[in-house]
């Protein structure tokens, strides 16, 4: 039987009343038509499942896109909150050590407590500090440990014959070399940086090559900054370091006291200090690929 348009179209409203609202149509005891819709019912929905699979609207099949934008979302918010990023994102580059971070102490047990990481800015260094550093450096627990170190080298090697050997020799080499460390730190760290205003921190550069690094760290010898954070002649090491060779004649043999000696006191106390600033520079590099010291 052949339907006009107006037949089909009544016969399609009928059938879509029946999907949309089979809970209100008659049962299937009560009228042929209302059996034929339950009886068409099913399949369609049928169809539309697989429909729906087929065309992947389910979110599993999103989330795998590589430009989902929700993924995206959850990165930043991973990023943001502080957890975990996915395995592959995070950069070596982004450790803090890796880029000029110092420690308080070397090993655990060096002092270091004037060293500056590297980008940081910190407040024009008082009087007070610069006294307390001085101190810190002079009367730190590993001071005294590696005062004995050295007292035993020298005696070993012999360097003040008038000390002698045995227990006797080994003390006067100990508080000789106390001395020193005392007189120098007090001299380098404090008096003359507080009389010409300049800053006893170690400045970490921390960037570019191994070479521009050492180049910088064996320089801070000679150039420093002042209070202000203009860069300036050291005249806090120099001439620190020559008033502590000077003053050490005063306790030292009168055979030591000579110009020569006084001399070689001094200049082994620059050197000594620019090797310091020179670890101190390649110190956060090797902390980071060895040792992990995060303060």
């Amino acid at each position: 039987m052949k339907l006009s348009k107006r037949g089909v179209v009544l016969v399609f409203a009928f059938l879509l009343g029946g999907f949309a609202f089979p809970g209100g149509r008659a049962s299937a005891e009560e009228t042929p038509v209302a059996n034929f819709a339950l009886d068409v019912q099913a399949p369609v929905r049928n169809v539309s499942v697989a429909y729906l699979t087929a065309f992947s609207f389910a979110p599993e099949a999103d989330s795998d896109l590589p430009d989902d934008p929700g993924n995206g979302d959850q990165q930043e918010t991973q990023v943001a909150s502080g957890a975990p990023a996915p395995e592959g994102s995070a950069s070596k580059d982004q450790d803090p050590l890796a880029q000029g971070r110092q420690t308080k102490r070397i090993l655990f047990v060096v002092p270091n407590f004037r060293a500056v990481s590297a980008d940081q800015h910190l407040p024009p260094q008082t009087v007070k500090e610069k006294f307390k550093t001085a101190m810190l450096d002079s009367f730190d627990y590993s001071s005294f440990i590696f005062v004995a170190g050295q007292a035993a080298v020298a005696q070993a090697n012999n360097s003040y014959p008038e000390f002698r050997q045995g227990a006797a020799g080994y003390g006067r080499y100990y508080w000789h070399t106390l001395a020193d460390a005392i007189n120098e730190n007090t001299w380098v760290e404090f008096i003359i940086p507080s009389v010409l205003h300049q800053d006893t921190r170690y400045y970490t550069l921390g960037k570019g090559s191994y070479a521009k690094r050492l180049g910088y760290a064996f320089s801070r010898v000679a150039i420093t900054r002042q209070d202000s954070g203009k860069e300036t002649f050291n005249f806090s090491e120099f001439v620190g370091a020559g008033a502590f060779s000077g003053i050490a004649n005063l306790y030292y043999p009168s055979q030591e006291r000579t110009f020569t000696k006084t001399y070689q006191r001094w200049i082994e106390n620059l050197a000594i200090d620019s090797c310091v600033f020179a670890f101190k520079e390649v110190w956060p590099d090797i902390n980071n690929a060895i040792f992990h010291q995060k303060d």
